[in-house]
């Protein structure tokens, strides 16, 4: 053995070993593992190039939970792959004049080799890439198939437009209504695009969310609002307002929807989306409301960015009809309305409404309050909770319905309303449907050849996978599909005449919605087999929070659409699922002039701190000069806070930056990065290291334990302190509580090293310590305890190396105490302790705790009183 730790030696050493006997291949009904199969995975990363501790931190979490259930004899997989189309590649090929294939395809290489020195237990040969024709060619297989349900089918969609780089942008890439690379203001456009009917399954996607036990309720919470299921009225404000062939517009009725019918008395406006059929007739007359239209029209397109802009509007000079009291309600341009949601029209009560009340306010708008609640005033100075709370008052001002609470007062609205011909009850969501189409070339080809006799003809599935060329390189002038003859002419596959194919391709949600089952059989003949029969619904999904919503929501449509189409027998994709904590670190920066940021590395800098240890300047290492604390950011390469795996593997070793990350704080909350913290690390090692060497000869010639009654008292103290944190390291580990098993495994090495050997039974029960320490510290700090492992010759011939070892086994037997520690108290006041026999009755622990010297002097006769707190307290009354 060794006598220093040498980490580069050790982690070869054990990776080679690993290599060498495919130790993390998987395969289906695995004889070795009785308790079945356990699939546990990390959300697939994007090809960017570089790792940071940051990644480390979340595949540490996967490979730790991977690590020991199979040691507890489950069948476990862990694979990875890539999410490999997208934009950032097409920008990539734009600024280096690469194609995104060579630059995608790189970095896959290189962030692969960055991840295989942590030592994580990947099974490599399940590996997917989405931009491999392999994977894709069954997103438009899937395409096709729910194209024939119904389920895909297409329409014309608003954009966001750039009309210098001739492409649409996703909303956070508008910038104060431009480009965000041509800087050129973005316009709303309309153009065909295809879709994936999501809301059919709206009602399942709610319902079932009540079944997601092993869901955080944050992340719950955020699918049942986004998908915003919303139970109310839509009704009409009548109009006569026509259009310039005479014919009335919408036929006379201005259509909106509420959940709250009870404030319909107090509508004093509506309002309308730029595109409103409304609005487009009265801009023709009036300049300044065209101009207004206009800027609406630039801008996001989600509700998600309406929400936070700020509330602008014009009126229009129309009118229209308030269906219950008959009075005149003028229609108003809002930029917060949106045509694509509802009927792109809304009722506005800015009493009871926040949004309203602040745009009523600033444009001067009435507000008539039409619900009070006891005890509380109404004043316009500013809102205040209550004038919108659904819980709380009665309707006033309201002429028949005054004194109704809400839901009465909500049905009986309704009820006139259904009655009158106007309105109906109805039901509508949040949830939109899924747009897929992206006017991009870096993505899945969308398999439809556009003829012009035939229409959008699908392309057969003999002739799939469409392929995308490989080798065009974006300008930034638009889609080179565009421009690629031998990609975009082929013949129609109904009439043979020549037709173009589409050039859209797939959002790359598309890509991640399935991936996790193409792991399970990636090699298959069809979309999938019967081996993801055996591995799904996933046991444990691990990702970041801010893929709560959009890409959970799409991975549990798609397995429900495959489910129907006969694919999979299963209603939902994960059993469980845990977001992990961001890693952060310090941030610091310059700015210039104009506002732009320069970042530098937390190594560039010199930070000074006064005399209580906090920061108080910064300066740059290279210039002397000053630079501005950012303060503590997520790990990001856009501000060059990162820490390398690479430079910390190649200083301290991969166990340490595993052991580190996972020390840091619970892997469900963020932590911050820490020089010391992984010195100290590193010296935690060290120590184990030469414990390990202090005691091997002690440790290979011991035997196993066996009865523990001659045992010299020493040792079973030892015993009982090793098997009562094994206790607590198996209720961390069932929690996932990674950084507290750390604690717990330093616990356990400080046991050891306080032991004194010696003694009946010192070598049985060292051996037994240093065998349960390393099976623990095993899943964060795999190379170390396999080197230890054989080196202290822990399994024997039967688990020679840690990987194929049992789980450690709790002996309550030795946490059973022969002797009790008292505390003693006088009057409350602590004055030593006795110890007492485990069986010991209650006179003998009086007398024991009144015999203490330091209890003798302050007895003048019989105790008033002995109050004792079984194997804690003794407090004696005088």
């Amino acid at each position: 053995m060794q006598e220093k730790y040498s980490p580069s030696d050790v982690e070869q050493q054990a990776q080679a070993h690993w290599q060498k006997i495919d130790a993390y291949r998987t395969t289906e009904n695995d004889a070795r593992f009785p308790k079945g199969k356990y699939y546990a995975c990390s959300m697939l990363p994007y090809p960017s190039g570089k790792l940071h501790m940051g990644h480390v931190r979340n595949y540490t979490i996967n490979d730790m939970l991977a690590r020991q259930l199979r040691m507890k004899g489950y069948n476990v997989l862990m694979p990875m792959g890539w999410d490999a189309f997208g934009l950032p590649a097409e920008n990539a090929a734009i600024a280096y004049k690469k194609s995104p294939a060579e630059w995608t395809y790189a970095n896959i290489a290189d962030m692969k080799s960055q991840m295989q020195p942590l030592g994580l237990a990947f099974d490599w040969t399940r590996e997917v890439a989405t931009c491999d024709p392999d994977y894709y060619r069954w997103n438009q297989w899937f395409f096709l198939k729910l194209l024939e349900k119904g389920i895909a089918y297409k329409k014309t969609q608003v954009v966001n437009w750039d009309p210098i780089d001739q492409t649409v942008l996703a909303n956070e890439q508008v910038v104060d209504g431009r480009g965000w690379r041509s800087g050129a203001l973005v316009e709303k456009r309309e153009i065909p695009g295809y879709y994936f009917g999501i809301t059919q399954y709206a009602d399942e996607l709610l319902n079932s969310i009540d079944d997601l036990t092993g869901w955080p309720d944050q992340v719950r919470t955020m699918q049942r609002n986004w998908i915003g299921k919303s139970e109310g009225v839509r009704f009409a404000f009548s109009h006569q307002i026509k259009d310039e062939q005479g014919a009335l517009i919408q036929d006379g009725q201005l259509f909106v929807f509420t959940t709250r019918a009870d404030t319909i008395m107090g509508v004093t406006f509506c309002a309308v989306a730029a595109e409103h059929p409304l609005a487009t007739l009265a801009a023709k007359t009036n300049p300044k409301l065209a101009e207004f239209i206009e800027v609406c029209k630039t801008g996001g397109t989600t509700e998600a960015e309406m929400a936070t802009k700020e509330k602008e509007g014009l009126p229009t000079g129309l009118f229209v009809t308030h269906p219950l009291t008959g009075e005149q309600i003028e229609v108003w341009v809002g930029n917060y309305v949106l045509m694509t949601y509802g009927d792109g029209a809304v009722m506005g009560v800015p009493a009871h409404d926040e949004r309203d009340f602040a745009f009523a306010k600033k444009y001067h708008i009435a507000i008539k309050q039409v619900i009070a609640a006891d005890g509380e005033t109404f004043s316009l100075d500013a809102w205040q909770e209550w004038y919108g709370d659904k819980q709380r008052g009665v309707t006033i001002n309201s002429g028949k319905y005054d004194g109704l609470t809400t839901q009465a007062a909500i049905n009986a609205v309704a009820s006139e309303l259904v009655t009158k011909g106007v309105g109906e009850k109805k039901t509508t969501w949040r949830l939109r449907d899924w747009g897929i189409s992206r006017q991009r070339y870096w993505g899945t080809p969308i398999p439809i050849i556009h003829c012009q006799s035939c229409g959008s003809v699908p392309v057969p599935e003999k002739d799939l996978p469409v392929i995308l060329p490989t080798d065009c390189i974006p300008d930034g002038s638009g889609n080179p599909l565009k421009q690629r003859a031998d990609f975009l002419n082929v013949p129609c596959p109904k009439c043979g005449a020549a037709a173009q194919r589409e050039t859209d391709t797939m959002d790359t949600f598309v890509d991640s919605s399935w991936y996790y089952m193409r792991y399970t059989c990636p090699d298959a003949a069809t979309m999938v087999d019967s081996r993801n029969d055996y591995w799904m619904a996933m046991d444990q999904y691990i990702g970041g929070v801010e893929h709560a919503v959009m890409h959970l929501l799409y991975a549990r449509f798609w397995t429900k659409a495959m489910r129907d189409i006969g694919l999979v027998k299963f209603d939902e994709p994960f059993k469980n699922l845990f977001t992990q904590g961001m890693l952060l670190n310090e941030s610091f920066f310059r700015e210039d002039a104009s506002g732009k940021k320069t970042w530098y590395y937390p190594n560039e800098v010199e930070v000074a701190f006064d005399d209580k240890g906090r920061p108080v300047s910064a300066s740059l290492k290279s210039d002397g000069q000053a630079v501005q604390m950012g303060g503590i950011e997520k790990m990001s390469k856009s501000k060059n806070n990162v820490v390398e795996p690479k430079d910390i593997i190649s200083r301290f070793g991969a166990d340490t930056a595993r052991l580190f990350t996972m020390f840091a704080g619970p892997p469900d909350q963020s932590a911050a990065w820490s020089d010391s913290g992984v010195e100290g690390a590193a010296r935690y090692l060290r120590r184990l290291w030469a414990n390990g060497l202090k005691h091997v000869e002690t440790i290979r010639s011991a035997g196993t334990i066996g009865s523990t009654d001659d045992y010299a008292e020493s040792v079973k103290a030892l015993r009982r302190e090793v098997h009562l944190t094994l206790k607590q390291i198996d209720y961390d580990y069932e929690k996932l509580q990674y950084n507290t098993v750390v604690s717990g495994a330093m616990k356990l090495l400080n046991a050891i090293e306080a032991f004194k050997a010696e003694g009946a039974g010192h070598a049985e029960a060292l051996r037994e310590a240093f065998s349960i320490l390393l099976r623990s510290l095993y899943p964060v700090c795999p190379h170390i305890c396999h080197s230890l492992w054989q080196e202290l010759g822990l399994g024997g011939t039967e688990h020679a190396e840690i990987i194929n070892a049992p789980w450690p086994v709790l002996d309550e037997a030795a946490l059973v105490q022969n002797e009790i520690e008292y505390m003693v108290q006088v009057n409350g006041k602590l004055r030593g302790s006795v110890k007492v026999a485990r069986d010991a009755d209650k006179a003998t622990i009086e007398a024991l705790a009144l015999q203490h010297e330091h209890v003798q002097k302050f007895l003048t006769g019989a105790p008033k009183k002995i109050i004792i707190v079984p194997a804690k307290l003794i407090n004696i009354v005088v």
